[in-house]
């Protein structure tokens, strides 16, 4: 495994231990087994994405574009599956 691969993995646990360790301090925070699979899901599914990206496309505009729109997809099903912006049923109420 490359180096950037392991910086993305990296980051990504690190991202998703915050809520774990918020759950220690306040009720507010209550994730299940289930929300912490998704988010996994999601936060390493799109740093194997960017890692996949950087590995094939050559040009650097390219490598802009698709990055940022798979980083802009990963924050909108983010942003729905936290407060449901979009209103669909996976948003969770």
């Amino acid at each position: 495994m490359n180096k950037r691969l392991e910086i993305l993995l990296v980051f990504a646990s690190l991202l998703l231990s915050v809520p774990l360790i918020a759950m220690q301090f306040t009720d507010e925070v209550n994730w299940s087994l289930r929300d912490f699979s998704i988010m996994g899901v999601l936060l390493f599914g799109t740093g194997i994405l960017i890692e996949l990206i950087l590995r094939k496309v050559r040009n650097l505009k390219f490598r802009f574009i698709i990055g940022g729109t798979v980083l802009l997809f990963a924050f909108l099903i983010w942003a729905e599956l936290a407060v449901g912006i979009f209103g669909t049923p996976f948003a969770g109420s």
